[in-house]
């Protein structure tokens, strides 16, 4: 467990790669969801500074709202809707460049400009929730972002049950 979040001056990238130790270690051991996403969710939004950095869980055939940081988000998500939903449906990272671009996208907030989202696998391969990042900036997110949130975002298969 990290006690302390070291916040690296520097490029996206090199933020990414002072972060990722620390993000592991935030989830090494700890074996409470809940706690893990949220001390997750507050070491992204310290480090990058996004509108809404958080996570939503899949319960059912929705995606159920999680830990977060930044304004109020919706709460229920149907499969396949909006940008979390098709990332869940796809089971693939999406990178948003202009939400108001994307067909179907779910405006939980008017200040959203871009966003990504990362699929969260279980144990055994299934998506069971979703990292959602938005911007408050057009095109903010790209295949960096997309490499290193998959990368940090993994650990986290071992705690989710595979599904049944």
């Amino acid at each position: 467990m990290a006690e302390n979040l070291i916040i690296e001056a520097g490029s996206k990238e090199e933020k990414y790669q002072a972060l990722l130790p620390q993000a592991h270690a935030l989830i090494a051991g700890e074996t409470d969801l809940i706690a893990a996403l949220a001390n997750l969710s507050s070491a992204l939004a310290m480090t990058f500074n996004w509108l809404w950095t958080g996570f939503y869980l899949v319960k059912g055939e929705q995606l159920v709202l999680g830990p977060f940081q930044g304004p109020i988000a919706c709460t229920r998500i149907p499969h396949g809707r909006g940008v979390c939903g098709s990332a869940w449906a796809q089971n693939q990272t999406l990178l948003v460049t202009d939400v108001d671009a994307f067909p179907g996208h779910i405006a939980c907030s008017s200040s959203a400009r871009s966003e990504v989202v990362v699929p969260i696998r279980d144990a055994g391969g299934k998506v069971a929730a979703v990292l959602d990042i938005d911007s408050a900036d057009l095109a903010s997110f790209d295949q960096i972002d997309a490499d290193y949130l998959e990368r940090i975002v993994a650990p986290l298969a071992a705690l989710f049950a595979p599904a049944a």
